[in-house]
């Protein structure tokens, strides 16, 4: 595979369990500023949310147990997301868990940055390395590819 640029504009996925929703919340409206520069996808419930909270543009895609977590999936595999920011709730079993631990799953395969938490959010979104191009180094999964099954 060939690496892959990430502009200085990313393109960031937001999304939160139902009892991480809050804490989400409150955290884009401190980074407000940051996330202005950035271009937001979320899944519906938390998109719209965000969207209130911070009055500004977010791309909505379905509920995350109605579908929201793979279209983000989706998303990441065609290039098209830049950065996963996922508040998981790792206390409560979530009906749709195979969805999430594929979503995790397809932002390591496609060697993107995750933040699962609000510090590691904070770490990601104050890295120089947000607001600058950025060339990713794609995993070589050719061997796998061309395995004889």
């Amino acid at each position: 595979m060939e690496n892959r640029i990430l502009l200085s504009r990313k393109r960031i996925a937001l999304v939160a369990h139902d009892n991480k929703k809050a804490e989400l919340i409150e955290w884009a409206k401190y980074n407000k500023g940051t996330l202005q520069k950035h271009q937001l996808f979320a899944t519906g419930t938390t998109g719209k949310l965000i969207e209130d909270a911070l009055d500004m543009h977010i791309t909505k895609l379905l509920s995350g147990p109605l579908g929201g977590d793979q279209q983000i999936g989706a998303l990441i595999s065609e290039g098209k997301i830049d950065v996963l920011i996922f508040f998981w709730d790792p206390m409560s079993a979530q009906p749709h868990d195979p969805d999430i631990k594929a979503l995790l799953r397809l932002g390591v395969v496609w060697n993107i940055p995750i933040a699962c938490d609000r510090t590691s959010a904070d770490f990601m979104l104050s890295s120089p390395l947000m607001n600058q191009d950025y060339e990713v180094k794609m995993p070589d999964y050719k061997s796998y590819l061309n395995r004889n099954v």
